[in-house]
């Protein structure tokens, strides 16, 4: 099962920095284009990796495929910003920002922005929610032109 919505959200791409793909990555983000979240696994061992790499750091293989996760996870660390350290962020600051591990991937942390709903703006989470082993799931939003995992707490 893969997170979807039914259209990415989007922020201001003057607002934020935007990611930019390498080509051991571009499939992440060609993935979260469609709503997807997946990662990359290795074909000769099975363990999954992340950040991509073109080699497995288990088994030294090259050959990979893009496995589809569910989306859902733990918060496993985060930071509230503020002042923000770029200006361009000022406007949006106090947001959180969250290392979530996810559910069916254990060891596998990926870092996005906590948010209330899909089409919230940043800062929308209510930071007296916010802990360490909250459940959260995946959204996308368009950045910039690049589609990003952003996380809403999913209810207990």
């Amino acid at each position: 099962m893969t997170a979807t919505t039914p259209a990415a959200t989007s922020v201001p791409a003057e607002a934020l920095l935007a990611p930019v793909p390498d080509e051991d990555g571009a499939p992440f983000w060609e993935y979260a284009a469609r709503g997807e979240l997946r990662v990359q696994a290795c074909t000769a061992c099975g363990r999954l990796r992340f950040p991509p790499r073109p080699c497995c750091p288990h088994c030294r293989s090259f050959a990979s495929h893009w496995q589809p996760v569910s989306g859902r996870g733990r918060i496993w660390s985060y930071v509230r910003p503020h002042p923000p350290l770029l200006p361009a962020y000022a406007a949006h600051a106090p947001y959180t920002v969250v290392l979530v591990e996810l559910a069916d991937a254990p060891g596998i942390r990926l870092v996005g922005n906590l948010v209330a709903s899909a089409d919230a703006p940043l800062g929308s989470a209510d930071p007296a929610a916010v802990r360490i082993g909250a459940r959260v799931r995946a959204v996308f939003a368009d950045c910039g032109g690049v589609t990003v995992p952003r996380w809403v707490p999913e209810k207990p």
